[in-house]
């Protein structure tokens, strides 16, 4: 089998078509979740916090320095917390989602488990306790 016909076999199951539906749309949901956390979120609690814009705040370890040609260096934790806003709104959003399609599934009735047929010891025994029994 040639290595191109391999790879159609491979690219049209319906489980690769699937993920790449699931990377596209996740792209997607991404850049809405970003736009909602920057644009929605993040300024009524920059308020909240006494006008912070948390996209600004930085820890300034070298300043930049344009005559010299130097780049400021600074550690950006008003971005970080603004991502960690951003990763919990996306995992809610999953999570309710995988919630609901675990709730439209329909709970399976397990099918009656029979009795194991008795092995030949137990048949053994059984047919002495009845002479046993028919005995006294």
């Amino acid at each position: 089998m040639s290595i191109v016909k391999e790879f159609k076999e491979f690219a049209m199951r319906g489980s690769v078509i699937d993920l790449a539906v699931g990377v596209v749309i996740g792209a997607a949901f991404g850049t809405i979740v970003t736009s909602l956390v920057k644009d929605i979120i993040m300024p009524p609690i920059g308020i909240l916090t006494g006008k912070v814009d948390f996209a600004d705040k930085k820890y300034v370890l070298v300043a930049a320095d344009p005559l010299h040609k130097v780049a400021e260096v600074a550690i950006r934790y008003g971005n970080f917390i603004t991502v960690i806003f951003q990763f919990v709104i996306v995992a809610f959003c999953i999570f309710l989602v995988v919630k609901g399609i675990n709730s439209m599934k329909k709970d399976e009735v397990p099918a009656p488990v029979a009795d194991p047929e008795p092995t030949k010891e137990e048949l053994l025994l059984t047919e002495i306790r009845d002479l046993l029994a028919k005995g006294k």
